[in-house]
């Protein structure tokens, strides 16, 4: 009769993984509401961005444009007057207040990748909870945690958080605690290079008022909320996910035996080979044969993790190419 292997740490973390990442692929609703949302999102980001440039051409028009940009050439800075920018202030007055009067409904809309959700001209963990969730896939793609503010949703700033967000900032091109399109590089750039209009000022997002319809106000604000469904459909598949595995560690803590492990992984529908952990376990529970432990003991020396930039370098040409 083979005796039984004891459950240790390294097989509970191998046994979770691979659970996890099941979790992590499996068609749910929540899964599906997350993905929905993201489509949607960039159905309304077109449209909303086709309106923002009729919006802005209307007071800014592009022969005005021209024209500054041309006396900027002759007479220099003192006519440096126009710049792309990709976050404006849009206003309407066709509200009243409780006695009638004309009131001025005015907010901040910021087409960038970590461009806020609740009308703030400052950035804020919302923004980031976007950018992370809409491009979740690019930062799993450089073994990056890309739902660590999901995760940590309740919790406040500590170590593991701080490392996970700054991390994920760097991948996606954003550096400084500020929000400033100076600072942004890589797949922000590129995001947010998509959404830039000419605007006439001098100030950051060009603070004045730009004249809109009441509709048109409404329409921005659709597209706005639709960048809050995927900050909210993502967090709640990921709250089931992390539902699932607390339940699934304090299980797996009590086990005392691999095959306890095993047989919760195909009640819950998942195919675990027990030979598979045992084979990839670093205690000694298995020897090794010469052919893999020849190429295990050859692939220790000369070789270095790839470099976070290598690993972003790699999925922009991924991107590319396809």
């Amino acid at each position: 009769m083979t005796a039984k292997i004891r459950m240790n740490t390294e097989l509970r973390n191998k046994l979770f993984g691979k659970i996890k990442n099941v979790f992590e692929n499996e068609d749910t609703q929540e899964r599906e509401d997350y993905l929905q949302a993201r489509e949607n999102v960039n159905v309304e980001y077109k449209s909303a961005f086709e309106l923002a440039r009729e919006v802005v051409e209307r007071s800014y028009p592009p022969e005005d444009v021209a024209t500054l940009r041309t006396f900027k050439k002759k007479y220099g800075e003192p006519c440096d007057v126009v710049a792309k920018d990709k976050c404006f202030y849009f206003a309407h007055n066709e509200g009243v207040d409780d006695e009638g009067e004309p009131t001025e409904t005015k907010s901040h809309f910021d087409f960038g990748l970590f461009g806020n959700l609740n009308g703030s001209e400052y950035s804020s963990d919302e923004g980031r909870k976007f950018a992370y969730a809409y491009l979740r896939e690019d930062l799993k793609a450089l073994d990056l945690n890309p739902d660590i503010l999901a995760q940590q949703d309740k919790n406040e700033n500590n170590p593991h958080k701080t490392k996970h967000v700054d991390l994920n900032d760097k991948a996606l091109g954003r550096s400084g605690g500020r929000y400033n399109d100076n600072n942004t590089i890589g797949m922000n750039k590129t995001f947010d290079d998509q959404f830039a209009l000419d605007v006439i000022g001098t100030s950051y997002c060009r603070s004045r008022a730009i004249a809109c319809t009441q509709n048109e106000y409404k329409q921005f604000e659709a597209w706005r909320i639709a960048k809050g469904q995927v900050v909210t459909k993502h967090q709640s598949w990921i709250d089931s996910i992390v539902k699932q595995c607390d339940q699934l560690k304090i299980g797996l803590k009590a086990y005392r035996y691999l095959s306890e492990g095993i047989e919760l992984a195909t009640e819950l529908g998942i195919e675990v080979e027990e030979s598979e952990l045992i084979r990839s376990n670093s205690t000694g529970l298995t020897i090794y044969n010469p052919s893999n432990l020849a190429n295990m003991i050859k692939g220790m020396k000369n070789n270095r993790p790839l470099t976070i930039a290598e690993k972003i370098q790699q999925r922009e040409a991924y991107h590319k190419a396809n």
